[in-house]
């Protein structure tokens, strides 16, 4: 059985039986019932998620993919190519926005080149999982051939495999990839029929004009690849990108794992909907991180049935907003294992209704 199909197999719906047990603990704790709000609601979905109550959530790691992509050249970016090895080599060194918010939360950072187009020969800290060196300007044709697609997203899953074996109890999803916010929005705009000039937002801050031009070289690219939005590797080896797939693969193999997948925003959510046509069951393992102010983010959100945590104007990637998001995650847990009962502190609970 080849390994996506292998990976899905293992994906398991959550056990809803065991929320009256997780919802008496909550209940149990020395606040009104409820009042918490989403906090208590998260508590509930990792506990389901892990099957434990509570989980220990101590080993936490995000998963930067990174993958360069052909698209770039048509002006689709404020940032040249280049920039995606420089950065890399940035998050090697721990001097980027990732590293300081990852070391904030408690979380390690692995970065996985899956299609960079540079020669990092052997650098230190570096996970070596390329595919392609980048993939070729979909406006022109695919963007990688189904095999290289497939080998994206079983890299993902080799990642949550390993991460497992290791004791990671919490991933988190980041990128990197100058151009992703267009296959990002490609592969939106094929896998729900939106309009690019729906889904295109301004990426790393381009103006008006960029903008058309990349709503045009989105169209130009579904018109020629002609994606087929009930396959989606078809979708994905057209108008995707490698570190799209990857981010799928990361979280089907996280769910197979039982290991909640804090998912960041535009480019990490694109590798959530890929995840989820192939393996609808994966959405019960995500977790929304934050909602991006790239435009098509929230039909992403609302396609997957996910509510963000977090809304602070961010646009980054990296997985910025997920390691934010990692210590609500940890905060929900802690309520449960730190908070006295009523019973135990001496409080008195609620008076009984007439």
């Amino acid at each position: 059985m080849k390994q996506i199909e292998a990976c899905r197999t293992r994906i398991a719906p959550l056990d809803r039986s065991f929320v009256p047990e997780i919802q008496k603990r909550l209940d149990s704790l020395t606040k009104p019932p409820g009042s918490l709000g989403r906090l208590e609601e998260l508590a509930l979905k990792v506990c389901l998620m892990t099957g434990k109550i509570p989980p220990d959530l101590s080993r936490k790691r995000v998963v930067v993919m990174a993958a360069d992509h052909g698209v770039a050249a048509e002006g689709v970016s404020a940032y040249p190519p280049e920039v995606t090895p420089q950065m890399v080599y940035n998050f090697l060194r721990g001097g980027a926005a990732i590293n300081v918010l990852a070391r904030h939360a408690g979380a390690d950072v692995r970065v996985v080149d899956v299609g960079v187009n540079h020669d990092f020969a052997g650098a230190d800290g570096l996970v070596s999982r390329k595919v392609r060196r980048g993939t070729a300007n979909m406006a022109a044709g695919p963007a990688m051939s189904r095999e290289e697609a497939r080998a994206a997203i079983e890299a993902g899953i080799e990642e949550a495999r390993e991460a497992a074996a290791e004791g990671v109890a919490l991933l988190a999803t980041g990128d990197m990839g100058i151009g992703n916010t267009t296959a990002s929005s490609a592969v939106l705009s094929a896998l729900t029929g939106e309009p690019p000039e729906r889904t295109t937002g301004s990426g790393t801050g381009i103006d008006a004009g960029a903008r058309r031009n990349k709503v045009a070289v989105i169209e130009r690219a579904l018109s020629v690849n002609r994606p087929d939005p009930s396959d989606p590797i078809d979708v994905l080896a057209k108008v995707g990108g490698l570190e799209i797939g990857a981010i799928a693969g990361l979280i089907l193999g996280a769910a197979a794992e039982r290991i909640p997948v804090i998912v960041d925003g535009f480019i990490s959510t694109a590798g959530g909907l890929i995840a989820a046509e192939i393996e609808p069951a994966a959405v019960q393992y995500m977790i929304a991180s934050h909602r991006s102010t790239e435009r098509g983010h929230q039909i992403m959100l609302e396609r997957l049935g996910l509510s963000p945590y977090l809304d602070l104007g961010l646009r980054l990637g990296e997985g910025t907003g997920a390691a934010l998001a990692m210590g609500l995650v940890e905060a929900s847990v802690r309520i449960m294992t730190e908070m006295d009962t009523f019973d135990r502190a001496g409080v008195s609970g609620r008076i009984p209704e007439a």
